[in-house]
Order: structure tokens, then C-alpha cells, then sequence
């Protein structure tokens, strides 16, 4: 697996190399040069399409228990920025998130099956939004190559998103296994809970149709908030779009990276895939590069401060396990008895000479009688 991902990663680097170098780097910088202040707002853009996110994966959860909003939304920006920013074929994230929400109140389980019913209800509007940008290119341009590619998408992608549905409702356990062994091994993963427990969470939140289809307004509405991503980057470069327009370049650009999930950041599909998009309304190939630069710098802007969320959460985790277990130990040994036992004792360590000779002086209490001297003699 590690070696399709950097092989992945060297071809996909290489593509974006040969797209750069055709497209003249200096025309490039000068249509990145000219996105200005639109660069910021693209940033701007994204996080709140990704705090959008985390309310959607909020309200998929029953009163009781119910996590903070608060923390749904920070363990959103967590999970964007571990599958944007690490080569975890963008579900890695997902998992941790699942894992931190349980360190916050919510059962284990109930925390991994909100997980797998979030991207359930992403993966769905997703493809409604894929499917929408794909009847509007239909309508603005016309049936061509670039439609009927991303209709055999749609094709494919149909049966693989009810299959996905089908695991987690009918018997799916050992699918469900195999993933959290794969994604969720060690004993600080323990938290998800039994895979029957996972089940019973999922039958729970599947049992509530109203959140759900909540869920799923939410988030399609986090696909019409990134659409702002294109059509303020292209505005600002002098290449006005409307509306339409931008939602089709987003929603098909999406599909592409959605279908390059082996490639770490998408690296030469999101490229490619903007260049053909944007080719349709007669946006040059420079200008959607400069597109593609603005959109990994959001990814920067949004992933390198959620990675140092990660590490500060995880870092917090283990302060309060530390503290915990001393209160414990407190609790059992008010006296410190243990503990002083348990201290470990000093141990003399011999005194070196160099790094291949040692020298460890002699026990004085140990002394040579007169036959020992006689035989040394």
C-alpha cells in the first residue's frame, strides 16, 4: 500500500511538473499574481464550508447523548486536514475524528457510527451535487467527451454508494472489521467499541430518518458554499463566470478528486480535471492552474492549523490520562507507600575509558588473605 501511494504520488508530482512547464510558469504566477485579495476570501471559503461540515455531521446524533457543536465542528476541521494534507486516501482523518469525539462524552461506538452515517450523507449529496453540475453542462454546453466521461462516473459510482449503504445496514461485519483493523489498530482505538455495538449505533441513527435527511440538506449545502471558491478566484482574475458556471467547474472538479482518492492531495488530477473544466468556457489553461494553486493554498491555510489542532487534542489526551492515573494512585495510597516503593534505586554505574574500555574500581570489603598472595606469587 505504501508503495502504490509514493508511486501514485512521484506520477501524480510529475503530471502537475508537465502541466506547469506547458502552461509557461510565468503566465501562471502573473493569473495567481492577479487573484489578489480573492485568494483570502477563498480560504475564507473554505472554512466555513468545513464548519458547515461539522454541523451536518452534529445533527445526525440523537438528543441523548449529544456531543458539543462546539467539538463537531473543531474534529471536522481535524479530519479535512489529516485527509487533504497526509497520504490516508481521505478517510483516514475520519477515523481519528471518530476516535477524539470519543474521548469527549460520547460512547465509543455511537461516535464510530455517527462517523460512518457522516460520510454516508457526504458521499450521497456529493453524488447529487456531481450529478447536478452534470445536467447543467449538459444544458450550457451540450453533450461531449467531458459529459459522457463523467456520466460513466456517475454510472460506477451509483452501485459502489448503495453497496456502501448495504454494509452498514445488513450484515456488513466483517467489511466493518476489516476497516477498523486496517484504519483503527492499536489499544488507543479501543474507544470504537465492538463491532456489534458499531451496528446497534448505526441501526439507531439510521432509525431516525428526520436527522438524517437533515444531514444530507446540510451538507449539499456545503457543496453550494464551495462553489464561492471558484467563482470568486475567477472573478478576480478576470474571468467572470456565473453561477452556473462555477457550480459545474466545482462539482465535476470534486467528482475528479473524489475519483483520484489513491493520489495524496489529488496531485495532477485536480490539475488536469480544472484545465478540461475550465477549457469548456473558454478559460485558459494558466488561469485554471493559477485556480488549482489558489485551491491548494486554501488546503495549506485550512490543513496546517487543523494538524496543529490534532496535536494539541492528542497532546491534552494524554495530560488528563497521566493526571487521572495519579489521582488514582492518590485514592489507593493516600500514604505513598506504594509509590515509594515502586521508586526505583539508584544503580552505580561503572566509570568509562574511552568508548571500548571500562574500568569498575574494586570492592574494598573484599580482601586478599596470605595463601591467596602465595599462589598469585
Amino acid at each position: 500500500m505504501k508503495r502504490l501511494t509514493t508511486l501514485a504520488s512521484i506520477a501524480g508530482l510529475c503530471t502537475v511538473v508537465g502541466l506547469f512547464a506547458s502552461s509557461g510558469l510565468e503566465d501562471v504566477s502573473a493569473a495567481v499574481a492577479s487573484a489578489g485579495w480573492g485568494a483570502l476570501l477563498v480560504v475564507l471559503a473554505r472554512i466555513v464550508a468545513v464548519a458547515w461540515a461539522g454541523l451536518g455531521w452534529y445533527v445526525v446524533f440523537p438528543k441523548a447523548p449529544t456531543p458539543l457543536l462546539r467539538d463537531c465542528i473543531s474534529l471536522r476541521f481535524v479530519r479535512e486536514g489529516i485527509n487533504t494534507l497526509l497520504p490516508v486516501a481521505t478517510v483516514g482523518g475520519d477515523f481519528v475524528g471518530a476516535r477524539l469525539l470519543a474521548k469527549r462524552g460520547v460512547s465509543g461506538a455511537l461516535a464510530g457510527a455517527s462517523m460512518f452515517v457522516d460520510l454516508m450523507t457526504q458521499a450521497v449529496t456529493q453524488l447529487v451535487f456531481t450529478v447536478l453540475g452534470l445536467g447543467l453542462l449538459i444544458w450550457l454546453v451540450g453533450d461531449g467527451p467531458v459529459a459522457r466521461t463523467v456520466s460513466g462516473g456517475v454510472a460506477l459510482a451509483v452501485p459502489a454508494l448503495a453497496a456502501f449503504y448495504l454494509i452498514q445496514r445488513r450484515a456488513g461485519h466483517r467489511v466493518i472489521q476489516a476497516l477498523v483493523n486496517r484504519f483503527a489498530s492499536g489499544r488507543e482505538w479501543r474507544a470504537l467499541g465492538a463491532v456489534d455495538q458499531l451496528y446497534d449505533g448505526l441501526r439507531r441513527l439510521y432509525g431516525a430518518p428526520g436527522r438524517v435527511f437533515a444531514a444530507i440538506v446540510v451538507h449539499f449545502g456545503g457543496w453550494i458554499i464551495g462553489t464561492l471558491e471558484v467563482y470568486l478566484c475567477l472573478h478576480f482574475m478576470g474571468y467572470p463566470v456565473d453561477f452556473m458556471q462555477a457550480l459545474v467547474i466545482e462539482s465535476l472538479a470534486q467528482a475528479v478528486r473524489g475519483a483520484a482518492f489513491a493520489v495524496p492531495g489529488a496531485l495532477g488530477a485536480q490539475e488536469g480535471g480544472l484545465i478540461a473544466l475550465c477549457g469548456l468556457f473558454n478559460i485558459p489553461a494558466e488561469a485554471a492552474l493559477a485556480l488549482s494553486l489558489v485551491k491548494r493554498f486554501a488546503d495549506l491555510g485550512v490543513g496546517l492549523p487543523s494538524l496543529l489542532l490534532w496535536h494539541r487534542t492528542e497532546a491534552a489526551i494524554r495530560a488528563k490520562g497521566e493526571e487521572e492515573t495519579e489521582e488514582a494512585e492518590a485514592e489507593s495510597d493516600p500514604d505513598g507507600a506504594i509509590r515509594f516503593s515502586r521508586r526505583p534505586k539508584p544503580t552505580t554505574h561503572a566509570a568509562t575509558l574511552g568508548p571500548f574500555y571500562s574500568y569498575a574500581p574494586p570492592r574494598m570489603g573484599a580482601r586478599l588473605d596470605e595463601k591467596d598472595l602465595k599462589k598469585c606469587a
